[in-house]
């Protein structure tokens, strides 16, 4: 059946989200995931969706399911909470399998492919720090099908990913965004980013740590991968390059 645009009624109600039409009008073509980081909301992230503006994509912003403790705000995707003893900051992977299966499971096979008609080559995710290891995770563990991409700004393979994920390279494109210093993508996490998937991308940027993009020269890799992976029912503008 033909993708039609997705609403919040295609979900369970239990997940927060929110959902961004196309601009002008065009069809929705695509669907681009967005993932915030640890102790966000979604609201940040359905700022992006508007001001990324993509064309024939609808953007879909959801918040991680479970609150910060001590009223500390936000949340976060992890199976649980741990902090670190020796310098007090909370644990970053402590395992996505339930936040995973929720974005997997309930938004991407029951929800938008099942309700809505996309298919999963027609999906992007763009996740920042928790929320790109999530993005990795969800394309890991989908099986044979291939997602759109994934966008993971300072986002690692967890180290709760499946044995079966680990079977076979996933095939969905995947561009990591980095800090050139105190980045959480160390050689040892590229090493095992590159063990699961077939087709990814780095790009370090001068700063320290792994914010999200904050100028041009930062971003641009990142709409040059849109550009190359997202479809186009009105035709592939020109200068842009298909990958299969």
């Amino acid at each position: 059946m033909p993708c039609r645009l997705p609403t919040k009624s295609d979900f369970p109600s239990s997940i927060t989200l929110s959902i961004t039409s196309p601009p002008a009008s065009q069809p929705a073509t695509n669907v681009l995931i967005l993932l915030h980081g640890l102790g966000d909301t979604n609201a940040s992230f359905t700022t992006l969706g508007q001001r990324l503006s993509l064309p024939e994509t609808t953007c879909v912003s959801i918040q991680a399911p479970k609150p910060l403790p001590f009223d500390l705000g936000g949340f976060h995707w992890g199976d649980d909470i741990i902090f670190d003893q020796a310098t007090g900051e909370m644990d970053v992977d402590t395992g996505f399998k339930s936040s995973t299966r929720m974005v997997l499971d309930e938004v991407i096979r029951k929800g938008l492919v099942e309700k809505c008609g996309y298919k999963p080559r027609d999906i992007m995710i763009f996740g920042f720090a928790q929320g790109g290891m999530v993005g990795l995770q969800v394309a890991a563990e989908i099986g044979q099908d291939e997602l759109g991409g994934v966008i993971s700004i300072g986002g690692t393979v967890s180290s709760s990913i499946s044995l079966a994920a680990l079977d076979r390279k996933s095939k969905t494109p995947v561009i990591v965004c980095k800090g050139s210093k105190n980045s959480a993508v160390t050689p040892s996490a590229i090493q095992k980013i590159k063990d699961v998937f077939e087709f990814v991308e780095f790009k370090e940027w001068k700063k320290v740590g792994d914010g999200m993009p904050s100028n041009r020269d930062e971003m641009l890799p990142i709409m040059q991968f849109f550009a190359r992976r997202l479809r186009s029912v009105k035709g592939v503008p020109e200068g842009s390059v298909e990958l299969t």
